[in-house]
């Protein structure tokens, strides 16, 4: 099988604070990412998958915006925005469902207000844990 992409960053938020932590590895079981403050909320929206793709775009608009700003917990150089819902991602030994698009949140108008409109449907996808694991920088990413 050969990998669509990896992982470049890893990012996760605690309660009560807006800054996004950046990891070198994540544990995940099916409740979600192991110390994140989604961690088994509401399943299907608990980890959120962004590409370098949505970066560029912003970028390209004069959009000045930093990995981890969109609120993404994984970020990855392949664009899985195509994918549909149920396809299942391999990445370490984690297995990944896509459960939906992101919708976009109204903080993104914070970093610029056109950021929500450019991004609707560029911002990332939602993923649930279907066999947990551990994610680390650089895993390959395959589509099974």
């Amino acid at each position: 099988m050969k990998p669509t992409g990896k992982i470049l960053k890893l990012f996760t938020s605690t309660s009560g604070n807006s800054k996004r932590d950046e990891h070198k590895e994540l544990i995940l079981d099916e409740k979600g990412i192991i110390g994140d403050k989604f961690y088994d909320k509401n399943l299907d929206r608990s980890i959120l998958l962004t590409s370098t793709e949505s970066y560029q775009l912003a970028r390209s608009n004069q959009i000045k915006i930093n990995f981890g700003e969109l609120g993404e917990n994984l970020l990855i150089d392949y664009n899985p925005y195509h994918l549909l819902t149920g396809t299942q991602l391999k990445i370490g030994d984690v297995i990944l469902e896509i459960t939906q698009n992101c919708t976009i949140c109204n903080h993104l108008s914070k970093i610029d207000k056109k950021l929500p409109k450019l991004l609707a449907h560029d911002r990332g996808i939602f993923v649930k844990v279907t066999k947990g694991g551990k994610l680390q920088l650089g895993d390959p990413i395959y589509l099974l």
